[in-house]
């Protein structure tokens, strides 16, 4: 998609506060493959992207920016953490596994869409495959079943629960292997032997899509689907390394954990700086994968990686500890706002939950001090969300009409002091709660 820098920030601020500074970068990267897209190809070989770090307490955003980046533009996109792999020779997952799990996810988007293109051209057989398998399944209690009136039944969605018996794929279930990768032993004998089936008994509407999934793949053709996969994380993918500090050790290390930390380092270096990976799909090239690495750095420093590392991510972002402010347009500016998901989840019980604004800033408030203490970020709402809300969703069963439960500066300040709510803590919902 073609978005400016102020529209990735726009859509950006929709779902995180703050972190300007942060969003402004990895705007700019995305914007840049934009331009890098529209020049010739003897130029556009020669432009690399420019890598980015990021540096922060836990809990202000990393993770999600590049999430969301990715989500936005609709590129392959995965998170590892660094403290996950080994230096080569040592058991353990090594770095060139992010590489094949980025492949993965494009693969996958990829026969998504793919699939989605040839729905309607499989939905009929489908169709046919469930009247026939419901029909077998009445005419064990029913002697005159009529296929027209199945049809109807099934597009007007009254079968949607019944169970019947289909005939499906038997896919083996991939073996972990050494170092965390999955080896999928069915899939070695592809071709060279008809697949196997099995009759599984299910709802007609799980039936649905696990048919669909078989017929689709019929058709696709998935040299092409690998093609298109390969070509798309090597233009668009994205790598998030998380915790990137805990494999930096202090300067001038010489105990073994601290060479081993620099060892990954260097495994991770031409990875990042541009090589071809072999994969099961195909050989990718890593040059114009766009790597965003993220860590606290609260005992290393990026200064301790290694120079050659760091010169592979050439932009550096600060980002900072959330404020009182921060903490209450959380509560309210996101579209994933955590007093938002606490009421839709309270509204299934019957209960409509309410903040006023001075509750709002009670509890901002109480956050911004915990983290004084400890700076959790803003997981730690959920810490003083989930002892807040602990009586009211105990307590609440779905058994009552509609009750509107207002939280005000009173309760929070109740709830906090007694750092969570009894159980015989009683609120005022106007019905009695069962006891």
């Amino acid at each position: 998609m073609n978005f400016t820098p102020k529209q990735i920030c726009t859509e950006l601020d929709k779902y995180i506060v703050g972190q300007a500074k942060a969003k402004r970068a990895v705007a700019v990267a995305l914007r840049n493959r934009y331009r890098r897209s529209h020049l010739p190809a003897e130029i556009r070989d020669e432009i690399t992207p420019k890598n980015i770090i990021m540096r922060g307490p836990t809990g202000v955003g990393k993770t999600e920016i590049a999430r969301r980046l990715a989500k936005l533009v609709g590129a392959p996109f995965v998170k590892v953490e660094a403290t996950k792999y080994t230096e080569v020779g040592y058991v353990g997952r090594d770095v060139e596994s992010m590489v094949r799990d980025l492949v993965e996810v494009a693969v996958r988007m990829v026969k998504d869409q793919k699939k989605k293109e040839v729905e309607n051209k499989v939905m009929p057989i489908v169709e046919n495959k469930l009247i026939d398998a419901i029909y077998q399944n009445r005419r064990v209690t029913t002697v005159e079943v009529k296929r027209e009136d199945l049809v109807e039944e099934l597009h007007s969605g009254k079968c949607e629960d019944e169970i019947v018996e289909v005939n499906v794929i038997d896919n083996p279930k991939p073996i972990m292997a050494f170092g965390g990768s999955e080896i999928n032993l069915g899939s070695m004998f592809d071709g060279l032997q008809p697949p196997r089936h099995k009759k599984k008994k299910m709802s007609v509407r799980h039936a649905r899509d696990l048919l669909l999934q078989e017929e689709t793949e019929k058709i696709i053709d998935m040299d092409n689907v690998n093609e298109e996969a390969i070509s798309l994380a090597e233009e668009q993918g994205i790598i998030f390394i998380d915790e990137i500090d805990k494999i930096i050790g202090k300067s001038k290390a010489t105990n073994s954990a601290d060479v081993s930390r620099e060892g990954v380092q260097r495994d991770i270096l031409p990875i990042v700086e541009g090589s071809t990976v072999p994969t099961k799909y195909g050989n990718v090239k890593t040059d114009f994968i766009l790597f965003i690495a993220a860590g606290a750095f609260h005992v290393a420093k990026m200064e301790d990686m290694i120079p050659e590392l760091q010169g592979r991510f050439p932009i550096r972002v600060e980002l900072e500890s959330l404020t009182q402010k921060d903490f209450k347009k959380i509560l309210t500016a996101p579209k994933n706002a955590v007093t938002v998901q606490y009421a839709n989840l309270l509204k299934v019980d019957n209960i409509d939950l309410k903040f006023t604004d001075d509750a709002l800033d009670e509890i901002a408030t109480i956050a911004a001090k915990e983290n004084e203490i400890e700076d959790l970020g803003a997981r730690r709402l959920h810490t003083i969300m989930e002892a807040l809300l602990e009586d009211i969703s105990f307590n609440a069963t779905g058994e009552h009409p509609m009750t509107t439960v207002e939280i005000d500066r009173a309760y929070v300040q109740k709830a906090y002091k007694d750092k969570e709510l009894s159980s015989s803590t009683k609120i005022k919902m106007g019905f009695q709660l069962p006891e």
